[in-house]
């Protein structure tokens, strides 16, 4: 007997709708490459529904007071608290992550976020007020940009979500999101969630491929447009709001260097570095991809390395003993094969380098040693289950190969000297610089990159900031 798949629904002014031209897409597990569900495939229409609604929300939302935004943040952090494990299933059918880890490691630090941009909300603070002309006072107001239309990536489709939604809502921002098209799931249920709690309006969702993000950029209504996602999507989403000056907030790919010292303790450093690059299939724009190691411990590193990625397994999301699943969907596991069938003569393949089974998109846990600075796997962003290892004499060579890539989001260092660390800290042209440790984020640290890896922050009172616009006012001292 087959199972119907069952319908998603675009989220607008408070109610669910179906595409104003009824056209759906097929969304896919990953882990058995089957239909489960059918999604919008929003056009034009929907769109312009989507951003009408969030314009004429805007205004009662933004004279909301920040304790009003604050206390909505709450309620829904609370919810999605209470709604966990639907929130995991679905989570779980998008991209077949492991169920127990989707239940640690993204639920408790979604809820946090959540509430620290509750608090945020509060802190919309200015430089005090003064008299710089004689007879004039002059005042700083921060205020909400507007409508903000919102693109999140598949790989994190609910975490990214949350780092979208939570400080624009909580500046006074209403929001248009869209979800990936493989990954729409979990954004319609945390719709559902945060419609009960905010009003019509606010926070709106529409399903959709790239040319319906693509329409949303392009749409007159909203002030700024955020995406997480390719370089590709980041040039042209930038291109595209040039021509009517929106503010643009881009979180793109990554090619992180991770620096191994000589005086490392290889083992500790392996775990670490070994989890960090094959967490979420290493569909992670921070994942520890790209290892440079010391030459004097570069055997014994590899050979490490490589009997970890083979005890690291990948399989169902309820199996316990995984630590990731599928890659997310057939493309990019074309992707990956790609990059290891295209690997030079001078490269070996210390550990997998293949697919795991013919059902769904699994890859084995893979590193590869002998490559070259300009070697393709070196410079391009796998977005894949596999580490490269390549080695270096000195300090500066580590650095000069860890900064010669076109991304720069965030990179680590592995050493026992401080001063070393703390001079490539001062170095490494990336976005974030993690020392003796590779990929923890806390809600009150910013979280992006410079150079092809964007610009903008997530997180923190960065990222809050963002989500506001600075107005200067000045009045007379008498009538």
């Amino acid at each position: 007997m087959t199972t119907e798949p069952r319908r998603l629904r675009n989220y607008i002014n408070g109610e669910f709708r179906d595409a104003a031209d009824g056209r759906t897409t097929d969304v896919v597990n990953p882990a058995t490459g089957e239909v489960y569900a059918t999604a919008p495939l929003s056009g034009p229409d929907d769109v312009d529904a989507a951003m009408r609604a969030a314009a004429a929300a805007f205004p009662a939302w933004r004279d909301t007071t920040p304790a009003e935004r604050q206390k909505v943040l709450l309620k829904i952090a609370d919810a999605f608290e209470e709604r966990a494990e639907e929130l995991i299933a679905a989570e779980s059918e998008n991209t077949g992550k492991p169920l127990g880890l989707t239940r640690t490691e993204e639920i408790p630090p979604m809820v946090d976020q959540i509430r620290f941009f509750a608090g945020a909300a509060r802190m919309l603070d200015g430089r005090s007020a003064g008299e710089y002309m004689d007879g004039l006072t002059s005042f700083v107001r921060r205020e909400p940009i507007g409508v903000c239309a919102q693109v999140a990536p598949w790989n994190y489709p609910m975490m990214m979500g949350v780092w979208k939604f939570a400080p624009a809502l909580a500046a006074g921002n209403t929001v248009v999101l869209k979800p990936s098209d493989t990954t729409p799931a979990s954004t319609v249920l945390m719709a559902e969630i945060i419609g009960a709690v905010a009003p019509a309006g606010v926070f709106n969702v529409i399903c959709g491929d790239r040319d319906t993000g693509r329409a949303m950029v392009e749409h007159p209504t909203p002030a700024m447009a955020s995406i997480t996602g390719s370089v590709r999507a980041g040039i042209e989403v930038a291109g595209s709001a040039a021509k009517d000056v929106k503010r643009v907030h881009l979180e793109l790919g990554g090619k992180a260097p991770v620096i191994v010292f000589e005086d490392v303790d290889i083992p500790k450093a392996v775990e670490g570095i070994s989890v960090a690059g094959y967490f979420n299939a290493g569909q992670d724009c921070t994942a520890a991809t790209r290892v440079l190691v010391h030459e004097s411990v570069h055997d014994a590193f590899v050979a490490a390395l490589a009997k970890a990625a083979a005890e690291t397994k990948t399989g169902a999301a309820d199996d316990e003993d995984v630590l990731y699943g599928p890659l997310n969907n057939a493309n990019q596991l074309e992707r990956v094969s790609g990059f290891i069938d295209r690997l030079p003569a001078h490269a070996k393949i210390e550990a997998g380098g293949r697919r795991v089974g013919d059902k769904g998109y699994f890859y084995a846990p893979t590193v590869v040693s002998g490559l070259k600075q300009d070697d393709e796997i070196i410079q391009n962003e796998v977005f894949g289950p596999v580490i490269t290892v390549q080695s270096f004499t000195d300090e500066a060579q580590a650095l000069s190969y860890a900064n010669d890539v076109e991304y720069a989001l965030a990179s680590s260092v592995w050493t026992r000297d401080h001063a070393r660390a703390m001079r490539l800290s001062k170095s490494l042209d990336f976005g974030c610089v993690w020392i003796n440790t590779h990929i923890p984020l806390v809600a009150e640290m910013p979280h992006g990159g410079f150079k092809k890896s964007g610009y903008g922050k997530d997180l923190s009172s960065y990222g809050f900031d963002d989500y506001t616009r600075v107005k200067h006012v000045m009045t007379a001292l008498e009538d």
